[in-house]
């Protein structure tokens, strides 16, 4: 009789609040439970006898970082990471700074050339895109490794399948993801009023703001990231098998139908850059030393924290500001891979194990220190991993990133596009 009175008692909203109440409950106990599932999962893995037969054979040893060099920030946060494994195995981490992944590629390539296949000079490299697709192919890379890493399972790969595809070629266990990145814009808002917020937006501007925009020389990453952008976008009104064959082999049909928009929109547009398009800078430092300068009104980065370091250290004035393209914001993951020929390669495994960490993940995504955004899958975190993500710092106003939580991200290109794009545009735009 009590039950009935109590059931006749609950109204509508009592119900639904009842009912809200269980779903989050519910909800907790599925985050939970992930979170659970994968500690155990990656305890088991540190505890088999494969990972302990890895550190034993791992520890005491060099590894040698191939890794792109042109960023304080980043070099600086490869230190701490050297000094973390060396407390954790004795590990010497040595960063070789490249300024072309390709370097490195060249140097394995030619340890293979040579029959040298036990004691190559690469232990680990920072790759991703057509430098991934051009070692697999040339049997360079370690295989089936990344799965024995422990916290690997902190990326929860089953159901985040970005985290084994690199610009949509399978990586086969021959990379560990460690970072994700998307691009970027960024404008002195002093100067700025109205920044252009779509490709056509940025046409219209730079023909209003002659010699306030360029962008670097293919196959330079980030200029051929903004290359890749606007053939993404330009292209977006064909029918959908042709756009999808930006991310299939380029083949001579498929840039017969894609490439045009994109050179008619260059054709348009190279005028109206810094020197009329007549030279393009080396890299995105330049890009930031002529935002300073003042000679750039409007310029773009794949490593936004850049933006507010910058600042700090008075490298860019303290009115720029950052934001993402509305039209979409080419983003990719980035990884490291092990050569088939590494003189350290449990060690490699070693420190792509620590890259991984939430330790490493969570200082690598602080703005003072890199920024770079974490690829754990945070619901497979407990409480206290989770918290080291919770950001406490105060952070410079250029941190907070106009438009992007109502922008798309982009997936990039078929790695075999770079060569392509860049081969015909030196062929179109050949300057220095």
């Amino acid at each position: 009789m009590q039950l009935n009175n109590y059931y006749r008692q609950l109204t509508p909203v009592s119900c639904c609040i009842s009912f809200c109440f269980v779903i989050m409950l519910s909800l907790s106990s599925n985050v939970f439970a992930s979170a659970t599932s994968a500690e155990a999962d990656v305890a088991a893995k540190q505890n088999s006898p494969l990972w302990q037969a890895i550190e034993k054979r791992g520890a005491n040893q060099s590894v040698y970082f191939h890794a792109w060099g042109g960023d304080a920030q980043i070099n600086n946060y490869i230190q701490w990471v050297g000094d973390r494994v060396e407390a954790l195995y004795n590990i010497d981490l040595n960063h070789v700074k490249l300024t072309d992944t390709a370097e490195a590629v060249s140097r394995v390539l030619a340890e293979k050339s040579a029959n040298n296949h036990n004691n190559g000079q690469v232990d680990l490299v920072w790759i991703n895109g057509a430098n991934f697709d051009s070692m697999a192919k040339n049997g360079l890379l370690a295989p089936n490794w990344a799965g024995q890493l422990p916290n690997f399972v902190l990326t929860n790969p089953t159901n985040n399948p970005a985290m084994t595809r690199d610009f949509g070629v399978p990586t086969q266990g021959m990379e560990a993801p460690w970072g994700q990145a998307a691009l970027t814009f960024y404008f002195d808002s002093l100067k700025v009023k109205n920044v252009p917020e779509t490709l056509p937006e940025l046409l219209a501007w730079t023909k209003q703001n002659p010699g306030r925009f360029t962008y670097p020389k293919p196959p330079e990453f980030l200029g051929m990231s903004f290359l890749k952008y606007a053939l993404i976008i330009l292209n977006e009104s064909q029918p959908t098998d042709v756009k999808e064959q930006l991310y299939l082999p380029a083949t001579a049909q498929s840039q017969a139908l894609l490439l045009p928009k994109l050179w008619s929109f260059l054709d348009e547009l190279h005028p109206n850059l810094w020197h009329s398009g007549k030279h393009f800078v080396s890299n995105g430092l330049a890009l930031r030393r002529l935002m300073a300068d003042t000679e750039l009104q409007v310029s773009f980065t794949f490593s936004a924290a850049e933006i507010p370091s910058a600042i700090s250290r008075y490298d860019l004035p303290d009115t720029t500001r950052t934001y993402r393209m509305k039209d979409g914001s080419l983003s990719n993951i980035h990884f490291v891979a092990i050569p088939y020929n590494s003189a350290h390669i449990d060690s490699a495994k070693l420190v792509a194990n620590f890259l991984l960490s939430p330790e490493a993940q969570s200082k690598k995504q602080e703005t003072a220190i890199w920024g770079d955004n974490s690829v754990l899958d945070l619901s497979q975190l407990t409480p206290s991993q989770q918290s080291l993500f919770e950001v406490a710092e105060k952070q410079h106003i250029s941190a907070t990133i106009i438009n992007i939580d109502n922008t798309r991200l982009l997936s990039e290109l078929h790695p075999s596009w770079v060569k392509v794009i860049t081969d015909q545009w030196l062929i179109r735009y050949g300057v220095q």
